[in-house]
């Protein structure tokens, strides 16, 4: 099965392992009893929906095995059907590039603890983004930040591997070529790097964000770490020290008050706020 879906165009299963599959197989049953990774519950016509789903669009099956619920940044499922997704009610990034200093520093700083989690979780599970713009994060009514989009989401199992991966090369056939192209080659499984996502987000996000919100030499200090978290050149750990020297910055520029309803009042008790 591993094989088979890996040549999926979704980037979900870019890097599939046996124990990420199994979480895909029993929880996207929804039923109380999990039923058997060997699919002996599903009809037929629920593994074409399972597979047309995973080929179309993601997103929902995100969603459904890594629930807002146990902590992972996603919003509640509440229904799919093909690429068309049920939500609750939120607003893009882009809607807060004009937004005022604090509220700027509270959402940047929220955005790279996100990416954080995805990178070092207790599943041992890499979530890595194949690409992002304004409408990939999304913010609650209470200024929670979550991801809005999980379609070019990424997961590499860096407790199991995938067994895919380790092969020398990837067969192409006329079904994945029509999904996918087969004009440009993806990267290997293990050869996504520990940065990848800070950098898209520090080069296309963060800066419209952040830039010109505040006074020296604080914005230069932001400007200096913005530069150098965005620097694709440079090696993992001085793109991750990078991130974690912005995280500081912004820690004190954030203010604690009822606006920020996700973390207040918390935030007036909890140094963790």
């Amino acid at each position: 099965m591993v094989v088979e879906l890996q040549g999926l165009p979704s980037p979900f299963l870019r890097c599939p392992s046996q124990r990420l599959l199994d979480r895909v197989v029993r929880r996207y049953a929804e039923v109380a009893d999990a039923g058997s990774i060997f699919m002996d519950h599903f009809t037929d016509r629920d593994k074409l929906r399972l597979l047309y789903t995973l080929a179309v669009s993601a997103h929902p099956i995100l969603l459904q095995i890594f629930p807002g619920a146990e902590g992972w940044p996603l919003p509640k499922y509440l229904g799919s059907c093909g690429r068309l997704a049920v939500s609750t009610s939120t607003s893009p990034l882009r809607d807060f590039y004009g937004a005022a200093p604090d509220q700027a520093a509270d959402l940047a700083y929220q955005l790279l603890g996100v990416l954080e989690s995805l990178r070092s979780n207790d599943l041992n599970y890499f979530f890595y983004f194949t690409h992002v713009d304004a409408g990939t994060f999304g913010i609650f009514n209470n200024g929670h930040l979550f991801i809005r989009d999980a379609s070019a989401l990424g997961v590499i199992d860096k407790q199991e591997g995938s067994p895919a991966a380790a092969g020398a090369g990837e067969s192409k056939d006329i079904f994945s070529c029509l999904l996918s192209g087969c004009q440009a080659e993806l990267p290997s499984c293990y050869t996504i790097p520990e940065k990848q996502s800070l950098v898209l987000v520090c080069r296309q996000l963060l800066p419209r964000l952040l830039l010109g919100k505040f006074p020296s030499p604080v914005q230069e200090e932001i400007d200096r770490a913005l530069a150098q978290c965005g620097e694709g050149a440079h090696p993992d750990p001085e793109v991750l020290r990078a991130a974690s020297r912005l995280k500081d910055i912004l820690r004190p520029l954030r203010t604690c008050d009822p606006r920020f309803a996700y973390r207040y009042p918390d935030c007036k008790y909890n140094d963790k706020f």
